[in-house]
């Protein structure tokens, strides 16, 4: 019995290598033509190898269309010839199945995606003491890479060769319309001067070129001694007139006091919370009482910014004109000074002095208590009115200088002064 079962399983292994051997090495039967292909007769591995180059050559590249134009991708197949060969019967026409295959699909459509996307750039601002520059924001372009794939997959399962890709637009986070409605006027102010007097003018336009282009970040306080530095000849200023001890005398970098005194009025009218600033000794011509900010050695003005963005500066001195702006973004406030005398004192009459020519050697000024207030408005309604300062201002007496008169010795000989009353 073992016998037979060993036969039995020899027979049945035999069987088995000549099925497989004719399976893999054997030929078609004769007279099959596959897809147009006459295979009858050949090796199973030639008559694939022709019908698969037939189908080759039959099958277009992928395409996808996109804005800038096709693009194509050259993908493989697959396909049921081993089998169908096989089993072919003499003499049949028949049809291969074959499948697209796109081996690394994935990776090429992200590819496909990278080439026709690009990212959004936003708008730009610079700012310095020349002003403002801006750039244009620019719209970036993303692809919908889901849909992409989705599309492709479902292609490829249909049969279908080509599919469109969609984009869509990307938005820059900043615009040029933004950043323009972040940086407008806020508020200007002015005071003249006389341009004639070179040294003073010198002064003035100094000090402006070096607080121009100033940034204040939300809640930063600005310094106008530590922006202008010290009024010495090292650091560029000439000698003018100042006001020191109740006199104007001459002194290094006089006509400062003129730009922090037009700087500090802009400052208000612009929303600026001012937190120091100082009255001159004595009553100044270019800005009414109580809205004249002394700056020296021992006095600042300083000023912060309230707002909640940036607040940029410039200032410009020329043409017996010193004048500065401040730009942000609007509260919807309007901001107002208002100026209030409250005592007027008259100077004593003048001193007179005998000396080479007649000439004034100082003017009389009136004495002054004064005043002022911040008013602010929205939509044409008083909100407040706010004392910013209360001021007292020195009366001056007049000097004015004779000339001496000269007469003659009585024996002819030698001048005498002439006395004055």
């Amino acid at each position: 019995m073992k016998k037979f079962f060993l036969l039995d399983i020899a027979l049945f292994l035999l069987g088995s290598a000549l099925f497989l051997g004719g399976w893999t090495i054997g030929r078609v039967k004769k007279g099959v033509v596959v897809d147009g292909v006459a295979v009858g007769g050949l090796p199973y591995s030639e008559a694939e190898q022709a019908v698969r180059q037939k189908l080759a050559d039959a099958l277009l590249p992928f395409t996808v269309h996109t804005a800038e134009g096709d693009e194509l991708f050259e993908t493989g197949f697959s396909d049921d010839l081993a089998d169908l060969l096989r089993r072919a019967k003499k003499g049949e026409e028949l049809h291969a199945t074959a499948k697209r295959v796109w081996v690394a699909l994935e990776e090429d459509l992200q590819s496909l995606c990278a080439r026709h996307s690009f990212a959004a750039h936003d708008a730009t601002m610079s700012f310095s003491a020349r002003g403002f520059a801006y750039s244009a924001e620019k719209n970036g372009r993303a692809c919908d890479y889901a849909r992409l794939l989705s599309d492709v997959t479902e292609a490829l399962e249909s049969g279908r060769s080509e599919v469109t890709l969609y984009t869509f637009p990307v938005e820059p986070h900043v615009t040029e319309k933004s950043l323009r409605a972040r940086t407008r006027a806020l508020a200007s102010y002015s005071t003249s001067f006389d341009g004639s007097n070179a040294p003073r003018a010198h002064n003035i336009a100094l000090a402006a070129s070096k607080i121009s282009g100033t940034v204040l970040m939300p809640d930063e306080e600005f310094s106008f001694n530590d922006t202008v530095g010290q009024r010495t000849r090292e650091n560029g200023f000439e000698e003018a007139n100042v006001i020191s001890g109740g006199e104007f005398v001459p002194g290094v970098g006089g006509g400062v006091c003129q730009v922090s005194t037009t700087l500090m009025n802009a400052a208000l009218l612009a929303g600026l919370k001012v937190t120091e600033s100082r009255p001159h000794s004595l009553a100044v011509g270019y800005v009414s009482p109580s809205r004249d900010a002394m700056v020296s050695e021992y006095s600042d003005l300083k000023f912060k910014n309230p707002y909640d963005v940036p607040v940029y500066l410039l200032g410009l001195a020329g043409g017996g004109e010193v004048k500065f702006t401040f730009y942000g973004l609007p509260d919807g406030k309007k901001y107002e000074i208002e100026s209030k005398v409250l005592l007027v004192a008259d100077p004593p009459a003048e001193k007179i002095v005998e000396g080479e020519e007649d000439r004034i050697l100082r003017a009389p000024k009136q004495g002054i208590a004064s005043e002022s207030y911040l008013l602010v408005y929205e939509n044409g309604v008083l909100l407040s009115r706010t004392l910013l300062r209360r001021d007292a201002y020195a009366v001056v007496q007049g000097i004015r200088q004779v000339k001496r008169m000269e007469q003659e010795d009585p024996d002819g000989t030698s001048p005498l002064p002439a006395a004055h009353f």
